[in-house]
């Protein structure tokens, strides 16, 4: 199917890579953009020629998480969720875990920012490269409470603790050392080595690497994984209704530029940073 936000390519034989296209805004992620990722991902899944994909961003980033700056206005959610409270935060979180149910790998190949949203992506898919001088952070703590809670499962509970508390990022490097991340190389060595990896993978028979997939999920899901991310989207639900979060939403409708500048002023990191003056209007 013709997409407008996503490239694909295939790289090399049964690697298909999808690139997200939205350079401008750090490919902030606005409905368009999720369904089309899911669905090129659901594409390649059916696919006999396909055997793992690869998911990246164009341009300086992975993502900076989900478009705040009214991209979404007057567009439709990419797929049904049930109403109510929390039903933003369980339709992404459906929407990333879908990628577990696929039958073939699916590699996230990180670099610059992977913030919120962009993290959550990352991981949900079932293998994670990185370059060794991305952020991975979830700045969004601090005005409220993450969607899909996948910190304690990946990065241990002491670290995961201290990300919820700060909203701090971590590099790249950092990323591997601490079990989120698979290996990490030099940014312009990255989109080389992920596909060399991709490619040992799409050596494999199809049939054995599907079932393999599956034997990783299933012992996290048993462990309460699955259940734990779900029941998290309460958690995020009740972080709409508190005060804190009320007045961040009236000082976004203000600017959300100046909203997100003051939020980051106290850390002195992402859109605050000397070396990132220009950060994206995401997360």
């Amino acid at each position: 199917m013709p997409y407008s936000v996503i490239l694909v390519d295939d790289p090399a034989p049964g690697v298909r890579r999808i690139t997200m296209n939205r350079p401008d805004k750090r490919n902030a992620l606005f409905h368009p953009l999720r369904g089309e990722i899911l669905e090129a991902l659901r594409e390649a899944d059916e696919d006999e020629t396909v055997h793992v994909s690869i998911v990246r961003g164009a341009g300086k980033a992975f993502s900076a998480g989900y478009d705040l700056g009214g991209g979404n206005e007057g567009l439709e959610m990419p797929f049904f969720t049930a109403g109510g409270d929390g039903q933003w935060p369980r339709h992404v979180t459906e929407g990333w875990m879908s990628i577990w149910d696929l039958a073939k790998p699916v590699i996230a190949q990180v670099h610059g920012y992977c913030l919120a949203g962009g993290s959550e992506l990352a991981s949900g898919c079932d293998l994670i490269y990185v370059a060794e001088d991305a952020q991975i952070g979830y700045p969004a703590v601090r005005f409220g409470v993450p969607d899909m809670h996948f910190h304690p499962w990946t990065i241990g509970m002491r670290k995961a603790m201290e990300a919820m508390l700060t909203g701090d990022s971590m590099s790249g490097l950092e990323a591997v050392r601490l079990g989120w991340a698979n290996s990490a190389f030099p940014v312009d060595e990255l989109d080389d080595r992920v596909v060399e990896v991709a490619s040992r993978i799409a050596k494999l028979p199809p049939d054995i690497v599907q079932i393999n997939k599956r034997v990783v999920h299933r012992q996290m899901e048993v462990m309460g994984m699955r259940t734990g991310i779900r029941v998290g989207t309460e958690l995020c639900a009740l972080g709409t209704r508190q005060k804190s979060m009320r007045t961040f939403i009236d000082e976004m409708q203000k600017g959300l530029t100046d909203a997100l500048t003051k939020r980051d002023a106290p850390f002195g990191d992402y859109r605050t940073a000397d070396k990132q003056p220009s950060a994206p209007v995401a997360d």
